[in-house]
């Protein structure tokens, strides 16, 4: 690993790991607590820390952990208890390791600790095999509140398998993690299913590198097992599942072997060639689902608008229109009217037929012992429409009954409903753009280059996307999207990264330079070599972690949930209680008659009241107030180049006030360059940098490279071979010791040099001392144990970097540098930058616990580093940010992914959160202040003094509205707006340029 390769052979503690060739796609979280096997974590036995002496260690099984995001959680939540020595998540293997004091905490503890942050855990025995586990997504339909995503997700998660299942109402999806050997992803539909919710399948979960083809032709049995067999002889074919009626093929396979073109062209040439296949969309997609939800919306609204019109004139209009009026009073039977019958016919298809969907979802909510916002209508709806039926029937039966129905209450509560539903998918469908311009990046086809044997082009055809395979060579024209990442292998142009990336400005490409699919190309035609495709591309990471994000729940939607799960039982006891009182106070004259309408009696003036309690009460908004707002944050966040991995992300950021920054990499540029060279002893620059290239060329690390870099200047060859470096040993922290030639050479800091028994001269002390007043390190130079040289390299300061933090003082947010470099280039650098408090020669853990020394101080701390010595201090900050995403998608250990690999977006993250959580929080102010002022209203408060009264439809109108009013809340964070003081920092930093 090339990751792995820069730790065990840095020699400094401070350094960038991106190393953007070796394309490290997801770098492990830290598997090893300190002293526990840590030599071989660390490819040395030295300064090893051995545990604490009356400690105890234990591995808990964590049962629920998907990402990184949900290891960090479990480690901050372990680590702040008191007593904790140390704890390492493994996330792939769902365990957890922790060293602990029993003194001060239990294992009891820990596991109720682990509890609280939402996982399941249960202490590891010795012969309990670890588990297997798959992820699974599905698109639910049917949810319409809180009370509904809730239900969905305790069915889930109560069948046996089932490790964590989240269910976002806003996307209405759910993601549930399980274990294959003891549950099925067709299992995990039908408890949907059960629960009264139509689930389909978007993703199976068993593996990134499955296709699904549809075969059209003469499809017989026979031949659907021709191409089983013939897909099953190809190399790299882990699994083929064939559906016979829908004559379809789901393929699993190795993509460095294997891939979707040779299953198109194997199945092409069974039977004559009379069968072909196309790609075919497993589930028919989340858009398609979404447009019919659209639209059964928007028909159902027509139809009852259709004979809801009528029922309010009938009611509303022509009964002040002299000769209507008077034939719509036409006795039928009795004192039943035709102006009621017709009432009562035009509104029954509405209640039974169109309002259909609301018994539906009443129904399976009170079969499962909650109730929703379909409860609510159901029942408002049906007191007003059986209320009117027992009137006009004791109107047909009675010679003296006056009938006052309540028909157009019903139809058009229903009606009002429908529109504010069909408007409120409407809005939802915007939150989630930011996922779908993400997809479209992608180019549909793209131009297939074939060579020969001896590598000549033999031909080229224009293909789908979707059918490049590993090593393919794309043609990439002029103004053409890149099909796939991949890296040049012939032509040179300017890339405009912007849609992947955010950086604006176009990146020069040339051979063997790297590209990223759904970028555009400029100028040049460039031939490209596909190395990820599919789902192993950027552009699909991109979108996983922004999907994941969306469906992760920020910690206060929790309040939100506990609310609505008691909400509609309060709501329909208070409409009771409305109905009951109102009622009660006129039947024993409680207030004048006069206050009565002349149309109704106080019975029914009490039934109005307690309708229109229940229909004004909306429980969606609650639900929606949160969920929203992430979506469209998030999706906002990836245009800007900011990945923010979910709610509670989101929410910690905003709460930040102290930043915590590594250096080299971070407010630095991350490239070294030799800025000077002194030599102690007589000897030529050329001879002394072709013994220490020689040393350093075994090393990783960026001033190893860039001493390397700098020593070719004196080399007449362009690809000069350094003398090979015999008995290479790298030290961790310190440098490198070497034999070249007939000497003896050790290269770094002045502790390697005092631990090799090497006296350092006053001159190279004070050239040391002179290198660090000017943010400068000194590397010293050995042979055959004497000092002969002194290298003094730099690290330039990233433009706009001392902007940063001056705008992050502005913002109340402290600044901290922590470093593994030597105190005076920390000092240099920290002055230079404006920063007050720095820490130098930290090791990985030291940065780790200066984190921890924070965070127990009261302050809110984010990290923001891009190497994986800084992966500890990421994942035990309350926010870890991550700087240098480009093709490498995202450092696990981060909680935000900064692109663009600028500085200024830690500003963008912090200033974007806090814009989110105050639209949250306006959110939670207008579904709240809703409730809490109409719900009074609609009881009548206001009746007593000032007559008025809210009509039940007009409640129902304002409950549809009040969804629609949040997501559209939620959805004007689209124009979010980065600061203007980056507007004007970034245009200096292109004037410096």
């Amino acid at each position: 690993m090339a990751r792995r390769g820069f730790l065990m052979s840095c020699f400094l503690a401070e350094g960038s790991s991106r190393d953007l060739s070796a394309r490290p796609r997801y770098p492990s979280m830290p598997r090893y607590p300190k002293g526990v096997a840590k030599e071989e974590a660390m490819g040395t036995r030295k300064d090893v820390e051995a545990p604490p002496e009356g400690h105890r260690t234990v591995t808990f099984s964590v049962y629920g952990m998907a990402c990184s995001a949900c290891a960090g959680s479990v480690e901050k939540a372990i680590k702040r208890l008191p007593g904790i020595h140390n704890a390492a998540i493994d996330v792939l293997n769902n365990r957890a390791q922790v060293i602990f004091y029993p003194n001060f905490v239990s294992e009891d503890q820990i596991r109720e600790t682990v509890e609280d942050a939402g996982f399941e855990v249960a202490l590891i025995q010795d012969d309990v095999k670890e588990l297997t586990t798959l992820t699974c997504r599905l698109h639910i339909k049917g949810m319409t509140c809180t009370s509904c995503s809730s239900t969905v997700e305790s069915a889930l998660q109560s069948i046996p398998g089932v490790q964590k299942a989240v269910v976002a109402l806003a996307t209405e999806e759910a993601e549930i993690r399980y274990d294959p050997k003891l549950v099925s992803a067709d299992q995990l539909i039908k408890g949907v299913d059960d629960t009264g919710f139509e689930a389909i399948l978007i993703t199976a979960g068993e593996g990134r590198n499955k296709i699904q083809l549809k075969i059209e032709g003469a499809c017989t049995e026979r031949s659907i097992r021709m191409v089983e067999s013939s897909l099953q002889a190809l190399p790299g074919i882990e699994e083929i599942v064939t559906d016979p009626v829908l004559h379809t093929v789901s393929v699993s396979y190795k993509p460095d072997q294997t891939g979707p073109r040779n299953f198109i062209e194997v199945i092409q040439s069974i039977d004559s060639g009379r069968l072909s296949a196309t790609i075919y969309s497993e589930g028919g997609g989340r858009e398609s689902h979404k447009r019919e939800e659209i639209r059964q919306y928007y028909h159902s609204f027509l139809w009852s608008l259709l004979f809801t019109v009528p029922v309010f004139l009938f009611s509303m209009v022509f009964m002040y229109i002299p000769g209507i009026n008077h034939k719509l009073d036409i006795k039928v039977v009795n004192m039943l009217s035709i102006g009621e019958l017709l009432r009562w016919i035009l509104s029954t298809p509405v209640q039974f037929i169109i309002g259909r969907r609301f018994y539906t979802g009443a129904y399976k909510a009170l079969r499962h012992g909650s109730a929703n916002m379909d409860v609510l209508i159901a029942l408002g709806t049906n007191a007003a429409y059986f209320y009117s039926v027992y009137s006009v029937l004791r109107a047909a039966t009675s010679r003296d009954f006056e009938s006052n129905d309540f028909f157009e209450t019903s139809s058009m509560l229903i009606s009002f409903i429908l529109l504010g539903k069909y408007l409120e998918v409407l809005a939802k469908g915007k939150t989630s753009e930011a996922i779908a311009k993400l997809m479209d990046l992608a180019p549909e086809t793209a131009v297939l280059i074939i060579h020969n044997e001896d590598g000549n082009i033999v031909s080229e055809r224009e293909i789908d996307s979707r059918l490049i395979q590993h090593n393919d060579v794309i043609k990439v024209m002029p103004g053409a999207k890149v099909a796939c990442d991949g890296f040049v292998i012939c032509g040179q142009t300017y890339v405009n990264e912007s849609m992947v990336t955010g950086e604006a400005r176009p990146v020069a490409k040339r051979k063997g330079d790297s590209v990223i699919g759904g970028t555009v190309n400029e100028n040049g035609m460039l031939h490209v070599r596909a190395t990820h495709v599919g789902s192993e591309s950027a552009l699909s990471q991109i979108v996983r972690l922004v999907e994941s994000a969306q469906m992760a729940k920020a910690p206060v939607q929790k309040y939100a949930d506990r609310i609505s799960k008691y909400f509609v039982p309060l709501v329909i006891i208070l409409s009771l209680l409305t109905w009951l009182a109102w009622f009660l106070v006129g039947k024993y004259n409680g207030y004048p008659k006069s206050w009565i309408p002349s149309s109704m009696d106080g019975f029914q003036l009490a039934l109005q009241f307690g309708i229109s309690v229940m229909v004004i009460a909306c429980p969606c908004a609650l639900g929606l107030a949160t969920p929203t707002a992430v979506m469209v944050g998030t999706g906002v966040g990836a245009s800007q180049g900011v990945l923010i991995k979910g709610g509670q992300a989101l929410e910690s950021a905003h709460k930040v006030n102290c930043i915590v920054f590594d250096k080299t990499g971070t407010l630095t540029t991350g490239k070294p360059v030799v800025i000077s060279t002194r030599l102690l002893k007589n000897m030529t620059l050329r001879d002394f940098y072709e013994y220490v290239a020689a040393a350093e060329a075994n090393s990783e690390h960026p001033l190893a490279k860039a001493i390397v870099e700098y020593a070719r200047k004196f080399t007449l060859e362009e690809k000069y071979t350094w003398p090979a470096a015999q008995n290479f040993v790298s030290i961790t922290g310190h440098g490198v010791k070497a034999i070249v030639g007939n000497k003896e050479l050790i290269v770094g800091n002045e502790s390697l040099m005092q631990d090799s028994g090497i006296e350092i001269p006053d001159q190279a002390l004070e050239l040391l001392k002179e290198a660090e007043e000017m943010a400068q390190t000194g590397i010293l130079v050995a042979m055959n144990q004497e000092i002969v040289g002194v290298i003094a390299v730099s690290d330039p300061l990233k433009p706009g970097a001392q902007d940063v933090i001056n705008i992050l003082k502005s913002m109340d947010v402290r600044s901290i540098m922590v470093t593994g470099d030597n105190w005076g280039t920390a000092k240099a650098i920290a002055k230079e930058v404006g920063i007050d408090t720095i820490v130098a020669k930290a090791k990985p853990g030291d940065k780790a616990e200066k984190v921890k020394e924070l965070q127990m101080s009261g302050l809110t701390v984010a990290m923001v580093g891009d190497g994986i010595n800084d992966s500890p201090a990421l994942v035990s900050a309350d926010v870890g940010m991550a700087i240098g995403a480009g093709t490498d998608v995202a450092i696990e250990a981060a909680d935000i992914v900064l692109m663009k690999s600028n500085l200024e977006d830690v500003i963008t993250a912090i200033d974007l959160s806090r814009k989110t959580f105050s639209r949250i929080r306006m959110n939670y102010m207008w579904a709240l202040g809703y409730n809490i002022i109409g719900i009074p209203i609609a009881a009548g408060v206001l009746f007593p003094s000032t007559r008025f009264r809210l009509p039940p439809w007009v409640a129902g109108a304002a409950m549809a509205a009040s969804s629609v009013s949040v997501v559209m809340c939620s959805l004007l964070l689209k124009n979010y707006k980065r600061p203007k003081k980056l507007e004007t920092l970034q245009i200096k930093g292109i004037m410096v340029e």
